[in-house]
């Protein structure tokens, strides 16, 4: 068994980045909670900046990867390139965030993505990540 976590733009600079908004986990600490949650599951992890390169991984794991979960950033709100690639993810797939984008700015409310997952958790900064787990872990095992 293999879940994918992706993450966004500028996800890499979690611990630093707004940490009244997002929290002051880094990227490694939320990585980590997913894989508390999914023990003796393999869990791998990418992060990019480029939307090419976000799509290629989801591409990649067509086939080979029982689920994902994504924090595409700010790409959740216009990428319906990413968009497509998920919906052509036949398997288990779960949008996160980590603040509630609807209690921030007018367009932060929409995403483009959350139409083809299977679930979306928002708001519980580091929590989202394992919430996330949980639930991966609860549908592999119906």
């Amino acid at each position: 068994m293999r879940v994918l976590v992706i993450n966004g733009p500028n996800l890499n600079l979690l611990g630093v980045r707004e940490p009244e908004i997002y929290g002051d986990n880094t990227l490694e600490d939320c990585i980590n909670e997913v894989k508390k949650a999914l023990p003796g599951i393999e869990v791998d992890d990418f992060q990019s900046n480029s939307e090419h390169e976000i799509i290629d991984r989801i591409q990649q794991a067509r086939g080979n990867t029982q689920a994902l979960i994504i924090n595409a950033g700010a790409f959740t709100h216009y990428s319906y390139a990413i968009r497509d690639a998920l919906s052509m993810y036949e398997d288990i797939k779960i949008e996160i965030h980590l603040s509630n984008p609807h209690a921030r700015e007018e367009f932060r409310h929409t995403s483009v993505i959350s139409p083809v997952v299977d679930g979306v958790i928002a708001g519980f900064k580091k929590d989202s990540y394992t919430l996330a787990g949980v639930a991966i872990s609860r549908l592999l095992n119906k």
